[in-house]
């Protein structure tokens, strides 16, 4: 199973994908577990054939605990549940990549994603550790912009940025609502956590819009810019 009509595609029962897997000497196998509209990295675990035979059956994740030496739904106790739109498996097929619907934090830390440290490392020096987040936010959101700009240019198949621009503005104009009263839920439920995710999302589907309606985040920051200065000289 794949979400891009531009990866191969084949259609296996679960006796078919379980033998097409090569399980390494303990029966396991690594699995990536990615954010299937975002595309974030959340985390990596291993299945066994049982824990795999469980997420197809009910379409949420399960996996194998080495440290417990047994089968776990994720999300079960927290309540961060996995629902699972794709299944892929790698070149060697000994790794398999799945996209979900995550709710709430995949790690146990509370983090969105396990892959929340970064490390900065230059080429023939010492690496240097830059902490949990390691960018400007400035940095961020262009580049988040540039982003968009790319998917807008070339539309690649298969990208839900691509989807967005394709369906058009009331789409678009539709998901900011959807999103922002995503928002306001979290923040009446007192949901720090839920809030940075659905605030980062809004975002997002901000900046689609203005890229939709010509309009820049330089123009944006001009705008927020003028109105602090014109304060500061009140």
């Amino acid at each position: 199973m794949t979400d891009q009509k531009n990866n191969e595609q084949t259609l296996f029962t679960l006796e078919q994908l379980t033998a097409a897997i090569r399980w390494d000497d303990q029966g396991l196998v690594s699995t990536i577990i990615q954010d299937a509209k975002t595309k974030d990295v959340l985390m990596l675990a291993y299945m066994n054939k049982e824990s795999l035979q469980q997420s197809i059956n009910s379409g949420q994740t399960w996996f194998w605990s080495r440290s417990r030496n047994e089968l776990w739904n994720k999300g079960a106790t927290s309540g961060h549940t996995q629902t699972i739109s794709w299944l892929r498996y790698d070149c060697d097929a000994d790794a398999l990549l799945v996209g979900v619907e995550q709710v709430g934090a995949a790690c146990h830390t509370g983090k969105r994603s396990c892959f929340y440290r970064q490390a900065d490392i230059e080429t023939g020096g010492p690496s240097t550790w830059v902490g949990e987040s390691g960018a400007n936010p400035a940095t961020i959101l262009s580049t988040l912009e540039a982003t968009i700009a790319e998917r807008d240019e070339h539309r690649p198949e298969g990208a839900y940025t691509t989807y967005l621009f394709e369906k058009g503005i009331d789409k678009i104009l539709k998901k900011v609502g959807e999103e922002a009263a995503e928002v306001i839920i979290a923040a009446k439920n007192r949901d720090k956590e839920e809030l940075r995710y659905e605030s980062s999302d809004l975002i997002f589907h901000l900046m689609v819009l203005w890229r939709e309606s010509g309009l820049t985040l330089d123009e944006v920051l001009g705008e927020l810019s003028g109105r602090h200065l014109k304060k500061k000289g009140e």
